[in-house]
């Protein structure tokens, strides 16, 4: 039964993405106005080059603020039944918490926090 369930729920979920984007394409606007596909910031022109390369260590940097973000997130839901599930959960967390500690060592010794 659990099966089923998992695949009536994949079809329900891949049937509503179709529908939601076919959606669109039949009630959206069509305009051909050449001014659309002009690149801008912020609703003005954009001057020099528009398409620059960053720095891969930006990125880096927000994957890692997404991760410890993320982290967050499960943190809360966790304080919220820690003294509910006890001794179980201080060992979940840990498990958790020494797992992205690794990761953040990781990053500091690849010098991934380094801005600049």
């Amino acid at each position: 039964m659990g099966t089923v369930a998992i695949l009536i729920f994949l079809l329900a979920g891949i049937a509503l993405i179709l529908i939601a984007n076919n959606l669109s394409n039949l009630i959206s606007h069509k305009s051909d106005n050449p001014a659309k596909r002009e690149p801008y910031e912020s609703g003005v022109k954009t001057i020099g080059p528009t398409w620059v390369r960053f720095k891969i260590g930006y990125y880096l940097f927000a994957l890692i603020f997404l991760i410890f973000d993320v982290e967050i997130v499960f943190l809360v839901p966790w304080s919220v039944v820690f003294k509910k599930m006890g001794g179980v959960a201080l060992i979940d967390i840990i498990i958790f918490l020494a797992i992205l500690g690794l990761g953040l060592i990781y990053a500091l010794k690849k010098r991934a926090l380094k801005w600049v």
